[in-house]
């Protein structure tokens, strides 16, 4: 489906699902930040306090799979909602994000390390 539907579809969705119950006048980018931590916070609910050996199993349960699915989709959701309300190309953000990390993280220095990059 990710193959399938594009970030402008996403947007559009958004869109048309805060419009109909007029949450614009809630939607300012304090309060989606929050909401966007908020729900961060939650995905981070289902990993606190296991090693990552634990935090793989979450995802061969079938029932806990799809409750971190749930929690990554109101993620996603305020991340898309924070970028079509306040017009990021979300594409474009990323790719330059991306170009400006393969600077700061060379994979000559940064490979096979958990290092902070200042002590690489």
């Amino acid at each position: 489906m990710d193959e399938e539907i594009t970030i402008d579809d996403l947007k559009r969705d958004v869109k048309e699902f805060c419009e109909k119950r007029d949450w614009d006048q809630f939607h300012n980018p304090k309060n989606l930040a929050i909401a966007l931590t908020i729900e961060a916070g939650e995905l981070l609910e289902y990993f606190r306090w296991d090693d990552g050996n634990d935090a793989e199993e979450r995802f061969k349960d079938s029932v806990k799979r799809g409750e971190i699915e749930d929690e990554v989709a109101d993620v996603l959701y305020f991340i898309v909602r924070l970028a079509q309300r306040y017009d990021i190309d979300l594409s474009r953000a990323f790719n330059e994000k991306m170009e400006e990390n393969k600077e700061k993280y060379p994979v000559e220095e940064a490979k096979g390390s958990a290092k902070k990059y200042t002590e690489i």
